[in-house]
């Protein structure tokens, strides 16, 4: 093919792969109006209902991350996050919960070829939830390891056929010789009913408990190993799995909240187009400068928020095809996700103060996205306090590494 041809070539892949993720966010952003009417009983029932799950799969959430190979649509960051954002505008646990299966489907992808057919192989609607803690422990045994422990805060629990949790490896002595993440059928896990939270109550992320799970030698992953690139799968034509480990795994996390952000901003214009604004003499909120100037101020955020995940979002995709990033650039994007969370949090709450106390009222859904977000924003993946010692140690050459999800 000509430099012309493989040009166009190029050019015509491109615009498929927009076209799809327009058809993708076209498909979640419809599910707004069922994810606001099911929000409430979802809270009461502390799960994210059946019929949102079923619509969810519909739209191809669970999917979006998936192998091609396994009927996947095998996108890529910047799909999902706009997904994710489409349904958080809708309802924050059920983004959360699309967001946490998509992501670990595509984690459970970096695993041997042999887990992948075990896991999508035997069923191509195969859902994957996770804990990258490690709370569990691992002995090795012939052929593998076996594993207990207690794995908190696991999100769509109830909905899942598959868990990727987190375990420390160790030798014959009793010495732990390494961080990993092995895959077990939710079947050989128990869930403990543990989410009694103020936000972000429907997604049921419960806790898993096993107890001596036999885990064969390729459903481990080793997490010091992926950290730097190092995947056990097989080398294919699939850019999507060359994503770099840790940015992967925690930009995702600021989807839901960037729709949590845009339904409050939402919320509260529409509001102040006709609600007054109590003991001064404006008839409406919108008139008064006070009320403008906050409005400007939480858009503002929102947008600084947005303009932060999505450039990073972009650096994370492009560098899918040609190997992980450096640990300058990791370590940036953690600073820049846990960042981004905060201005989403900041402006929620100066929306909030803008409209008033009405906003806390039970019937309002003001309410529930304050808590939502506060709630999602405090996940240990965005804390901003590492994300920036992180950032700051890379930036002044110290050479201490805090986290190995960077």
């Amino acid at each position: 093919m000509t430099s012309t041809g493989t040009h166009r070539h190029d050019e015509a892949s491109a615009r498929s792969k927009e076209d799809i993720r327009a058809g993708l966010v076209a498909r979640a952003t419809a599910l707004q109006p069922l994810l606001r009417d099911r929000a409430a009983h979802g809270e009461s029932a502390r799960a994210v209902p059946k019929q949102v799950v079923d619509a969810l799969a519909e739209a191809g959430v669970f999917r979006l991350l998936t192998p091609k190979r396994y009927g996947g649509h095998e996108t890529d960051l910047r799909t999902l996050t706009e997904v994710s954002e489409a349904l958080g505008a809708g309802d924050g646990s059920a983004a959360w919960v699309g967001m946490i299966i998509s992501v670990t489907n595509w984690l459970a992808c970096l695993f041997p070829d042999k887990a992948q057919e075990e896991v999508f192989g035997a069923d191509p609607d195969a859902r994957v939830t996770g804990v990258a803690a490690p709370t569990g422990m691992g002995e090795r045994v012939p052929g593998g390891w076996r594993v207990s422990g207690r794995w908190s805060y696991n999100s769509g629990a109830p909905y899942a056929t598959w868990a990727a949790v987190g375990a420390l490896l160790k030798d014959d002595d009793g010495a732990v010789t390494d961080q990993a993440m092995v895959l077990i059928p939710a079947f050989d896990l128990a869930v403990e009913d543990t989410w009694h939270t103020a936000g972000m109550k429907a997604t049921a992320s419960n806790t898993l408990i096993g107890q001596d799970v036999f885990v064969p030698e390729h459903r481990v992953l080793s997490v010091p190993a992926a950290a730097e690139g190092s995947y056990p799968r097989s080398h294919r034509d699939e850019d999507l799995y060359g994503s770099t480990f840790g940015p992967m795994l925690l930009l995702c996390l600021v989807g839901p909240l960037l729709g949590l952000g845009n339904a409050a901003l939402d919320l509260v214009v529409k509001a102040a187009a006709a609600k007054p604004l109590s003991f001064t003499t404006h008839g409406r909120q919108a008139d008064s400068v006070g009320v403008q100037i906050q409005v400007a101020e939480a858009a503002l955020k929102l947008e600084t928020a947005r303009l932060h995940t999505y450039r990073a979002v972009t650096e994370v995709d492009q560098a899918a095809a040609s190997g992980p990033l450096d640990y300058a650039a990791r370590a940036h994007i953690r600073a820049q996700a846990g960042h981004a969370a905060q201005q989403v949090v900041e402006a929620i709450g100066i929306l909030l103060n803008t409209h008033g106390s009405s906003a806390f009222a039970d019937t309002s859904p003001l309410q529930r996205i304050w808590r939502d977000a506060n709630t999602a924003a405090r996940h240990a993946g965005l804390v901003p306090a590492v994300g920036l010692e992180v950032y700051g140690k890379a930036f002044l050459g110290i050479g201490e590494r805090v986290s190995l999800m960077v």
